[in-house]
């Protein structure tokens, strides 16, 4: 897919025109505030530069819930350190059936196992619930206590449909979005979206209109970021390279990422097997057993970003692993192995 290709919409391809050239300004002032900043470590001679930058590895906890559970954060933690991992994300603050922890107890346990809090994932809305713990009902409680573990990022996995899929319907969750990023980023925090497949979908009133695009053109750059997972990208990338009316729509997942560097700071790398026989085009595996080519991906970006890619943050993810130490070692493994010759390889 070509780069240049915009939506069917004209308002909405102006917009996002402007917020690409917001992304390319934004880009260009980090690369120059890093200019000096130190340089990836330079793999073994020969064997060109490691692909994934130092630091910035993490975990999403939602992959290790049953250990969690059974063990508690501690003894997790103590595992995520052995096998190379440098930062944690939230699936909720509960260690569940090992027993009630507290906020402060949960930040230092991570202090001292070495591993960054880096961000959070906490429902949108319940229209079910006034009191619930969604940045509809309850905002000040979830920025209270994101504050309180010192993260810099928290966000939502819940897709935009709150009011419906219509192009309308996401411009209102739009502006919800926006009221949450400019309340987080008061707190020194920045707001973000975890996509699933459904957000690269066609607006139900407009089957020109991609979903996503909506997403991207009606949120303030300054205030709501995205978290892409990458997997889900690639099964969108399947499912949604139609229109309804069957003609072609082929985009490709990075391609979003590089238009706008600076509006995607973390990333879930999670991997799958090819298999055009299922509804995602591909099966959920460990990172490194899958068909996403991740040399590929991460190349791109860091050489996009040049020094300004060290602002990005990778969290290997299984949405149900066979064994999840196991997942999180090998995951670990893989990526840390990834080496290119060149920026961009």
């Amino acid at each position: 897919m070509s780069r240049k290709q915009t939506p069917a919409d004209p308002e909405l391809a102006h917009r996002l025109s402007r917020r690409g050239m917001l992304g390319v300004a934004a880009g260009a002032t980090a690369a120059a505030l890093l200019g000096t900043a130190t340089p990836a470590a330079a793999g073994e001679k020969g064997r060109g530069r490691p692909v994934l930058p130092p630091g910035r590895l993490g975990i999403q906890l939602y992959s290790l819930r049953d250990k969690v559970s059974a063990l508690g954060f501690a003894a997790v933690f103590a595992e995520l350190k052995k096998y190379g991992y440098d930062e944690i994300e939230f699936a909720g603050y509960s260690q569940g059936s090992a027993g009630a922890i507290s906020l402060a107890q949960l930040k230092a346990l991570a202090r001292d196992h070495g591993l960054h809090p880096i961000g959070s994932h906490v429902g949108y809305y319940d229209n079910n619930n006034p009191n619930a713990y969604t940045f509809a009902q309850n905002l000040t409680k979830v920025l209270d206590d994101a504050e309180a573990l010192g993260l810099k990022h928290i966000g939502t996995a819940s897709g935009p449909f709150r009011y419906g899929s219509t192009v309308d319907a996401w411009k209102r969750a739009a502006d919800d979005f926006n009221t949450y990023g400019e309340a987080a980023r008061k707190r020194g925090m920045k707001f973000y979206q975890h996509n699933h497949a459904e957000e690269f979908s066609f607006a139900t009133d407009k089957p020109g209109v991609r979903l996503y695009d909506v997403l991207l053109a009606e949120t303030d750059p300054d205030h709501v970021f995205l978290e892409m997972d990458i997997y889900w990208a690639y099964c969108a990338q399947f499912r949604f390279g139609k229109r309804p009316d069957g003609t072609p729509a082929p985009f490709e997942p990075v391609d979003y990422v590089l238009k706008q560097p600076h509006r995607y700071p973390l990333f879930h790398v999670k991997d799958g097997v090819r298999d055009e026989t299922t509804r995602d085009g591909y099966r959920m595996s460990d990172v490194g057993d899958g068909d996403i080519d991740y040399k590929k991906f991460l190349s791109k970006v860091t050489a996009r970003t040049h020094h300004g890619r060290r602002y990005h943050h990778w969290q290997t993810e299984h949405d149900n692993p066979v064994e999840s130490y196991a997942f999180a070692r090998k995951s670990s493994e893989h990526l840390h192995s990834l080496r290119s010759g060149r920026c961009g390889d």
